[in-house]
C-alpha cells in the first residue's frame, strides 16, 4: 500500500542501535546516491561532497572521529550497514561555478535561449554568492546550510525505503577530515549518518512515541 509522505515523517526515528548482520541492498544504495545528488540547494550551488563507507575498514576510519569526545556514537557507526559523511566546500571558486554551469548546459537547462539563459544563470549565481562573500561575510555558513538542506531531504527520503538513519554531529571534524584528506580536497566534514536497520532488541528509541511541540507553539496561520 502506498503511504502518504506524512506517514514517513511521523514514523521515522533516529536509530540508537543497528543490526550489524542486515545490509542495505545494492538497488537501495543506488537510490541513496540519487537522493544525495538530486537534493535542492540555493542557486543550484551544490557545495558538498559525500563519503559512502561500506567496508569495516572505512567505517573504522569514520569511527575514529568519535573516540575522544563522543564514544557513545562509535558502535552505531561500526554496526551500521553503511555510513555517510556529509562534507561542505571550504570555498566556492569560479572554476567550480563554471563546472556547475557546464553541467546545467549539458542537462538542457538553457535550451530555450542558450546564450542569454546561460549568462543570466551564471551572473545571478555569482551575484548571490558574492553577497555572502563580500557583504554578509558568511559564505562558509551559507554553504554549510546547503548541506543541511540535503541532509533533511535525505533523512526523509531514506525512510521511504525502510532504511534507518541517525544524523550525528558528535564527531571531531578535524580527525575525520584528516582520515580522508578532505581539507586537501577543499572540503570539511559536518555530519556523519549511519544507515541500515535498527537492532530491535537494543534500540531503545525504536518503540518510543515521537514527541513534537503543538501547532499552537510552532505555527502561525495568517
Amino acid at each position: 500500500m502506498t503511504q502518504d509522505i506524512t506517514h514517513y515523517a511521523k514514523n521515522r526515528q533516529s536509530a540508537k542501535a543497528y543490526n550489524s548482520t542486515k545490509k542495505i541492498s545494492a538497488d537501495n544504495i543506488e537510490k541513496i546516491k540519487e537522493l544525495l545528488r538530486f537534493s535542492p540547494s540555493s542557486v543550484n550551488s551544490q557545495p558538498w561532497h559525500f563519503i559512502l563507507a561500506s567496508s569495516d575498514e572505512a567505517k573504522a576510519k569514520i569511527a575514529k572521529s568519535t573516540e575522544r569526545l563522543f564514544p557513545f556514537n562509535k558502535k552505531s557507526i561500526l554496526d551500521a550497514s553503511h555510513v555517510l559523511v556529509f562534507a561542505s566546500k571550504l570555498d566556492i571558486e569560479q572554476d567550480y561555478l563554471l563546472r556547475v554551469l557546464k553541467q546545467e548546459e549539458k542537462d538542457g537547462r538553457f535550451v530555450a535561449d542558450p546564450v542569454a539563459f546561460k549568462e543570466r544563470m551564471h551572473g545571478g549565481r555569482n551575484m548571490f554568492i558574492n553577497l555572502h562573500k563580500q557583504d554578509f561575510k558568511d559564505v562558509q555558513h551559507w554553504m554549510d546550510k546547503q548541506v543541511y538542506l540535503n541532509l533533511g531531504a535525505f533523512l526523509l527520503g531514506v525512510s521511504t525505503l525502510g532504511i534507518d538513519a541517525t544524523p550525528m554531529e558528535g564527531i571531531e571534524v578535524s580527525v575525520l577530515d584528516e582520515e580522508f584528506g578532505l581539507r586537501e580536497k577543499g572540503y570539511s566534514s559536518l555530519v556523519v549518518v549511519p544507515l541500515g536497520y535498527s537492532d530491535d532488541k537494543n534500540d531503545f528509541n525504536a518503540t518510543l512515541p515521537k514527541s513534537r511541540l503543538e501547532y499552537s507553539e510552532i505555527l502561525t496561520e495568517v
